[in-house]
């Protein structure tokens, strides 16, 4: 074999596997959500431990007036806050009351209630789901009950709604996700996911 058709060969190697280390492309670009995605509402449920109170309860609904009931300190109001700082209120409440001295508090999301996602047209079960940090495409499809026989998974419609009223579409491959293909898109609260049916 002669350099030069060995070099072609060793270029061609190199493309390949760099193409092959590179990952799946990214998904359609979408722009993040206006408002911030993190903040509790009504009907939203927590997780939240205070470290050595085993008995107090750990999973709290916040209420449509956007108060949680915990032990020692009253109704909260936690509604329009972000986890932090609902855990920095907590603590302060506990060492106002002088229940704890320095409370260590965690707190977790286990479900955005107030957020939703909606899924219309070729799903098995079309509504809205609730949102959560991390939701993908696939995910929301999943938690639909995934496509309807009919469905056209190669042109799934996703829009948001941004800040200034308007909205932003792209269509996206579910098919190419699934495959490994693409990234997923990640979801934020307020999303649309349409599936048309398939043309014969």
């Amino acid at each position: 074999m002669s350099r030069f058709l060995r070099a072609i060969l060793l270029f061609a190697i190199a493309a390949f596997a760099w193409g092959c280390s590179s990952g799946a492309p990214p998904p359609p670009k979408l722009p993040p959500a206006g408002q911030s995605s993190t903040e509790v509402g009504p009907g939203d449920l927590l997780s939240i431990s205070v470290v050595g109170e085993k008995d107090l309860p750990t999973e709290y609904r916040v209420q449509s007036d956007g108060t949680i009931d915990f032990p020692y300190i009253e109704r909260t109001k936690v509604s329009g806050l972000e986890p932090q700082g609902i855990v920095d209120l907590i603590r302060k409440r506990l060492m106002e009351k002088q229940i704890l001295t320095d409370p260590q508090v965690s707190l977790f999301v286990k479900t955005y209630e107030s957020k939703k996602i909606r899924l219309v047209g070729q799903v098995q079960k079309p509504g809205s789901i609730a949102w959560n940090d991390g939701l993908t495409l696939v995910d929301a499809i999943s938690q639909a009950g995934g496509f309807t026989s009919l469905a056209d998974s190669k042109d799934v419609i996703l829009t948001r709604q941004l800040a200034d009223g308007k909205s932003k579409t792209v269509v996206v491959n579910a098919d190419a996700i699934t495959d490994g293909k693409q990234q997923d898109s990640p979801l934020q609260a307020g999303d649309t996911i349409k599936v048309d049916a398939r043309v014969f």
